[in-house]
């Protein structure tokens, strides 16, 4: 009966410990749960460009500290010139249609005859702008409902594309801080790796870092790089507001698919603006460009741990639908990470 009591006791005090840690931890994620995607983003950043700090730290003979704060200062500042160029393009642009609407002054060009060969849409895009070059209040009193959608979502995306640029930031000085103190982070990272597998915490230390760096170059990097190189081919096509499909070829190549179908509308864009040997040799560039992964993911893939793209592809869909742009990013990362994790404790690591 004593024996009884005592188990009872135990037990109750077990659950009462248990109830508090549950409390707690609950509490703490409440606190920080508007903070977890751009802490994780931030570690993921700090984690793949650590060794270019360490480079810099061997080859400047300046600090850990500062190399981190100069890599994460020179990335806020790369991601400032595009949030301060789209925000002043939207305003400027906007006034100017509020100013000519106001005025009479606005008018819409007539379109190229070239238009109507466009596959799918060429005709009915044709003969929307032509209507509109001849008869801009009608159109907009003909179309008023469908356009006050079309602005509204076009809002929406905008808003959530500066709102990425300004979470991406953020993260980009979380990421500065976490490599200044690496040492101390990759150390309770272990220890907490420990606790829970036992003693497998370097194992799995070491495992993460190359899984993480191996998706940020071959993944993130090539979809980077593709995009930039989309851009100068657009530069060169003179193709309007380059900076949005530039994001779009970063989307697009990020969750697998292949960019050329981001550039598909500034393709035709430049057939039907641009002579016939400037709209070939732009097509030939986006082929160039859409087809360059192959080259580059294998070269970069191959510095870490191989990840299936289903995995990459579900994460990055998955992440960007429960978080937006940041998400997409997080998601391909933090999925592939779990996926390498799951292999080594089924025992099927290769």
């Amino acid at each position: 009966m004593k024996t009884d009591d005592q188990f009872a006791t135990q037990a109750i005090d077990a659950a009462i410990k248990i109830g508090a840690v549950a409390l707690l931890l609950i509490w703490c994620f409440s606190i920080l749960r508007p903070f977890i995607m751009l802490l994780v983003w931030g570690a993921i950043i700090a984690t793949a460009l650590y060794p270019l700090a360490v480079s810099m730290h061997t080859r400047l003979g300046m600090s850990l500290t500062k190399a981190s704060v100069l890599l994460s200062g020179i990335g806020v500042v790369i991601l400032l010139v595009p949030l301060i160029a789209l925000s002043t393009g939207i305003y400027t642009s906007a006034a100017d249609v509020i100013v000519g609407l106001q005025d009479g002054t606005l008018t819409i060009p007539q379109p190229d005859p070239a238009m109507k060969s466009w596959p799918l849409v060429g005709e009915k895009l044709y003969a929307f702008i032509d209507m509109a070059s001849t008869n801009l209040k009608g159109v907009l009193v003909q179309y008023a409902e469908p356009l006050k959608q079309f602005a509204g979502k076009m809002a929406g995306l905008l808003s959530s594309l500066g709102l990425g640029f300004v979470q991406f930031i953020i993260s980009t000085l979380i990421a500065g801080a976490f490599m200044a103190h690496a040492e101390k982070c990759e150390a309770a990272f272990q220890a907490i790796a420990d606790r829970l597998t036992g003693k497998h915490g370097e194992q799995l230390t070491k495992l993460s870092k190359t899984t993480v760096r191996s998706v940020v170059q071959g993944v993130i990097g090539v979809a980077l790089i593709q995009s930039v190189f989309a851009g100068i081919g657009m530069v060169f096509a003179g193709v309007p507001a380059i900076a949005l499909w530039m994001v779009a070829v970063l989307l697009i190549a990020i969750i697998q698919l292949p960019p050329i179908i981001a550039l598909l509308i500034p393709i035709f864009i430049v057939f039907g603006t641009q002579s016939t040997v400037v709209a070939v040799l732009f097509l030939s560039w986006c082929l160039l460009v859409s087809a360059s992964d192959a080259v580059l993911k294998p070269v970069l893939l191959s510095r870490g741990s191989e990840t299936p793209m289903l995995v990459i592809l579900l994460g990055a869909l998955g992440g960007m639908a429960m978080s937006g742009i940041v998400g997409l990013f997080v998601g391909a990362v933090v999925l592939s990470l779990a996926y390498q994790l799951g292999t080594v404790w089924l025992g099927d690591e290769k």
